[in-house]
């Protein structure tokens, strides 16, 4: 989860640091779906990335299009990916800047944020992938990675893109073991989907723990 509290490194740091950052080396670029307000923008102007963010919240996104406005690189599209298009979909925005907003309702996430809830609902009209690189006006082949932060969607934004998973040399996922959101696809769940689209676990880092036990990751898939 994208979130300030202490137990929490920021998102930059994490793809800077120890963490999963030691994929970006050598790629053309990442597409990264629910971009927030582009945390992550100067760990990926240190690699020289081109990079699509997606935001859906207009609040946000404007934001983010501030942020990035000085890295040629780098553009913004406003979009809610899911696996289908065309539907009117509500988003839950939560009181932490968005950065915890999701289409699916909070379950055990409150266990661990405490200080975490939803303030408003938008609704959105749902694109997938494809459809979303299309518009943006840039190709597939400006990127070979995709890092996905959608809080508990992020099954729905595979699924909507399945014909173009095998261009991506890496996946880079927030998953748990455990249900954080109503309807949330586990770890298992996502391993077993990636494993039959090709790709393996090539890292995994714990970030949070629930107090039964439940682990919170930042996984990296890795295209074999």
């Amino acid at each position: 989860m994208r979130l300030k509290s202490k137990p929490f490194r920021k998102r930059f740091d994490r793809l800077r640091g120890k963490a999963p950052g030691w994929f970006l080396k050598g790629l053309k670029g990442v597409i990264h779906v629910s971009a927030n307000a582009g945390q992550e923008r100067e760990a990926y102007a240190e690699h020289d990335l081109n990079v699509l963010w997606i935001e859906p919240i207009p609040s946000v996104f404007d934001e983010l299009e501030r942020n990035i406005a000085q890295r040629p690189k780098q553009t913004a599209i406003k979009a809610l990916v899911s696996d289908q298009s065309g539907i009117k979909t509500t988003l839950h925005v939560s009181n932490n800047g968005g950065q915890s907003s999701s289409v699916l309702p909070l379950a055990m996430h409150t266990d661990i944020w405490t200080d975490v809830y939803f303030v408003s609902d938008i609704d959105v009209i749902s694109e997938t992938l494809p459809e979303v690189l299309t518009r943006s006006g840039r190709t597939a082949d400006e990127f070979d990675a995709l890092v996905m932060d959608t809080q508990g969607s992020e099954m729905m934004v595979l699924l909507g893109a399945t014909d173009m998973l095998s261009r991506f040399k890496f996946i880079h996922t927030e998953t748990a073991d455990f249900e954080l959101y109503e309807g949330y696809v586990t770890l298992a769940e996502m391993d077993a989907f990636m494993r039959s689209h090709g790709f393996k676990e090539a890292h995994k880092w714990r970030f949070a723990k629930h107090a039964n036990g439940g682990k919170c990751y930042d996984v990296t898939y890795r295209r074999m």
